[in-house]
């Protein structure tokens, strides 16, 4: 009777068991596991679990719950309230962080914990529709970019025998791009229920994350000494008078790798921002042909996603070898991509361009994640990932704000989306390549 019963319980947990085995013999991979590597992929997979969530429940909130003329004021509000004010608390999140060397295990649970209760605190906004939503919106902004500047700086720490910074990124990535992709479509189906049960779900899978932060090996909390990264104006005074008082490397002294491949990743973000709000908003009024908006949406938002997976695995394959060139390339795909799709605007286009857009940024973004962590010296580098995040999110918003002001014309929008790519590879091609043939700048030595 008793091995029926055993047998039974092992028939009930199979469906559970069997998929976490499997999820955790992929995660701790290729010593993924013992360096603790593995582990960070897993709560990274929860953050963007999370973050799907609350997406979802804003979106049919802000987005696709009234007229098109009415959603453009709604999203524009959104944008400005939310991340205006965070252009202005992000660059605040490196200096604080600095000041918590050896916490980061914490800082990301307080992440974690923050959006939780953010979370129970929107379940009541999407309701009511109260002004709320947008500080607890805010709120879950800056507490997720704080959370991934921690994460940024953490991998070096974690890395197996022979792995490289770019695959190691993109091993953690793609571990959220999966997770984004299986919690998505619960997010939907408890969207059916109602607008607050989506938020119900972030706050317990932060809440689980909250507690799997902590599981991270100890060695992440082992940064001594580090101080807070300089922008190039900001080192000036390293070379005064002053200099023996403030010995702090800048992100001037790393040379000009890091600073061009930001400025191109801020071209593929401001694309990014911009081919959101405007496909959003056009494709509601003008679907792809034979397609419901929902429908046309949907093909571009898969698009980008796969393409984003595919960058991020691609990321995974390749060896740590000139990342300015892999940057120099992709965003030339990219202004290559959305020529074509202006010029010959259609549905296949639409949808190529997106994917493309995506596969880029990802690989962009991987690459510019290595060109930090090989270039800028550890004493710096949790401030150096923090001023960059802030640089990208705004020229993801300066974007958005673009998709939102242009007129609903295929053509015209494309055109703009090519100007934004053409401008960030005319101004950062040559400096890549430089950089590039010096086989990178070697780490500066700290006074």
């Amino acid at each position: 009777m008793s091995g029926s019963v055993r047998a039974v319980g092992r028939a009930l947990h199979l469906p559970v068991t069997g998929p976490a085995r499997g999820i955790r013999k992929a995660t701790h991979a290729h010593g993924a596991g013992e360096s603790g590597l593995g582990k960070l992929i897993e709560l990274h997979g929860v953050n963007g679990a999370g973050d799907v969530m609350i997406t979802v429940a804003l979106a049919s909130t802000v987005f696709f719950s009234v007229p098109t003329d009415e959603a453009r004021g709604r999203v524009a509000l959104y944008l400005a309230i939310t991340m205006a004010p965070f252009t202005l608390l992000a660059p605040v999140i490196g200096p604080l962080l600095d000041r918590l060397p050896h916490g980061r295990r914490a800082a990301m649970a307080a992440a974690m914990l923050v959006r939780a209760l953010l979370a129970l605190l929107l379940s009541s906004a999407v309701v009511t529709g109260g002004i709320e939503l947008y500080p607890a919106a805010l709120g879950v902004l800056v507490a997720s970019r704080a959370y991934g500047v921690v994460r940024s700086a953490v991998v070096p720490r974690l890395l197996p025998p022979k792995f490289s910074l770019v695959k190691a990124n993109s091993r953690v990535t793609l571990g959220g791009l999966l997770a984004t992709g299986i919690a998505a479509p619960i997010g939907a189906g408890l969207q059916a229920l109602g607008p607050r049960y989506p938020l119900y779900g972030a706050f317990l899978i932060f809440v689980a994350g909250t507690f799997l932060s902590f599981s991270l090996p100890p060695k992440v909390d082992s940064a001594k000494g580090e101080h807070k990264a300089l922008l190039a104006a900001d080192a000036d005074h390293l070379h005064g008078p002053h200099a023996k008082k403030a010995p702090r490397p800048g992100l001037r002294t790393v040379g000009t790798a890091v600073t061009h491949a930001l400025a191109a990743n801020a071209s593929l973000r401001c694309l990014s921002g911009f081919l959101i709000f405007f496909l959003a908003f056009l494709l509601r009024e003008h679907p792809l042909t034979g397609e419901s908006a929902a429908v046309s949406l949907g093909i571009v938002g898969v698009s980008a996603g796969a393409g984003n997976a595919l960058g991020t695995a691609v990321g995974a394959w390749l060896k740590q070898r000139a990342p300015e060139i892999i940057i120099v390339t992709v965003v030339a795909f990219v202004l290559g991509a959305a020529i074509t799709a202006a010029i010959f605007f259609g549905a296949f286009l639409v949808a190529c361009l997106a994917a493309v857009a995506g596969f880029a940024q990802a690989l962009a973004k991987l690459s510019l994640d290595a060109l930090i962590q090989r270039d800028v010296p550890e004493l710096v580098r949790t401030s150096a990932f923090a001023r960059s995040e802030t640089l990208l999110q705004m020229a993801w918003v300066i974007g958005g704000g673009i998709g939102i002001a242009l007129p609903l014309n295929g053509t015209l929008g494309l055109s703009v989306a090519a100007a934004i790519v053409a401008t960030g590879w005319l101004t950062t091609v040559r400096g890549l390549l430089s950089a590039a043939r010096r086989g990178g700048q070697a780490r500066p030595r700290v006074a």
